[in-house]
């Protein structure tokens, strides 16, 4: 589906905010150089506001509060704001600040979430909210992921709003995405199970960090996802992500539990996650536990953020570690963010015939009839109507 800026317009859908002071994510760095996010006392605002909504996974300590929402599992004391900047603590109970307030709405291919094998050219309804629960140094959304929610400029658009502006837009879809959904996951499970009723795709972008009494209550709703492995090693998820490897592991393998659709996205950083071992790791990791057709997208970083100094991922690193993924037994591996490469193409694991050709995020060519390879009939992975 080609959608227009005037598409949008149409539907009365605003398109792209921008963050208010230019400085306001810029708080997290400790004096050792350690890379976390912190809970912050006293910054919960004076009064809530209609976007204020009780956080539904929680566990009250007295006057504290407990987020279970999250591995982050943030204790807040009265007043105090969560490690993701929209959660508060106000009078001992616990509050999401974003249900119905997105800073970023767009229409979108769902190759950009990047999604291969999902409703091909198929356009979403992409909508954010401020906050994350990761503090990535090579983030590129930081200007509405670390930030609070009052820092960004937003509109109204509650759960009814969202799915009546997909279906406006003709969208086959709603994506959860650009910052980090499980912060907003309030809202997202009610804009979900709206989009349900209306026939309309759930699609999850996210770091894949969530616990797993919401993720199994989103799983009812949830068609299709994206989640992102930021590398193979405990201790780069520490240095670069302020997060941790193994829950997202844990999400992959209840998605694949569940039924639910997903593909993986893995950024290369150089420094970071260049590192052929460690690639060949995730790897098997991934044959073994998830088996070799969820798609595996290698993406290219650029400099943002706090890592401006450090080059583009080298695209030759970026081919090998898709030759490597596919000699050991990936059924389906591309590279991201190198437009027109042969690598963005789909081919057939059985004949190895090009099936689905792709220039940047538009079908050229789509030779996957009744979700088998036209060629030789051979079942592609993937959720093709």
């Amino acid at each position: 589906m080609d959608l227009t800026r005037r598409d949008l317009i149409k539907a009365g859908i605003a398109c792209t905010f921008t963050v208010s002071p230019a400085d306001a994510f810029a708080r997290w760095f400790s004096s050792s150089g350690k890379n976390e996010k912190e809970i912050t006392q006293n910054d919960a605002p004076e009064k809530l506001w209609k976007w204020s909504k009780e956080v539904y996974y929680k566990v009250t300590l007295g006057r504290n509060v407990q987020c279970m929402t999250c591995p982050n599992q943030c204790i807040l004391e009265p007043n105090a704001r969560s490690r993701c900047q929209s959660h508060v603590n106000k009078d001992g109970k616990l509050y999401t600040l974003v249900y119905g307030n997105p800073c970023s709405v767009h229409v979108d291919p769902v190759e950009k979430k990047p999604l291969y094998h999902f409703l091909p050219s198929s356009g979403v309804l992409s909508i954010a909210t401020a906050g994350c629960s990761f503090h990535c140094l090579n983030c590129q959304n930081w200007e509405i992921s670390q930030v609070r929610p009052e820092d960004v400029r937003f509109m109204d658009m509650f759960p009814d709003a969202v799915v009546e502006n997909a279906r406006k837009t003709g969208c086959r879809g709603i994506a959860y995405t650009y910052s980090e959904p499980t912060t907003f996951y309030e809202y997202m499970l009610d804009t979900s199970r709206l989009a349900r009723e209306a026939n309309i795709k759930n699609i999850w972008v996210t770091n894949g960090y969530i616990n797993k009494p919401p993720l199994l209550e989103f799983c009812k709703t949830l068609d299709g996802a994206n989640i992102d492995i930021k590398s193979f090693s405990e201790d780069i998820y520490s240095r670069l992500n302020a997060g941790r490897l193994k829950p997202v592991l844990r999400t992959l393998m209840l998605l694949k539990e569940k039924g639910v659709w997903f593909e993986i996205t893995s950024l290369i950083v150089p420094t970071y996650s260049d590192n052929m071992e460690m690639i060949k790791r995730m790897c098997g990791w991934i044959l073994e536990n998830l088996g070799p057709d969820y798609p595996l997208h290698f993406s290219r970083f650029s400099p943002r953020y706090k890592l401006t100094h450090l080059p583009p991922t080298s695209i030759s690193f970026l081919e090998k570690a898709r030759k490597t993924a596919m000699e050991m037994g990936i059924h389906y591996v591309y590279v991201g963010n190198v437009p027109q490469a042969d690598s963005n193409h789909t081919y057939c694991p059985s004949c190895k015939k090009r099936i689905i050709e792709r220039f940047g995020y538009l079908i050229a060519e789509n030779r996957i009839t009744d979700g088998k390879c036209s060629f030789c009939r051979q079942p592609i992975a993937g959720v093709w109507k």
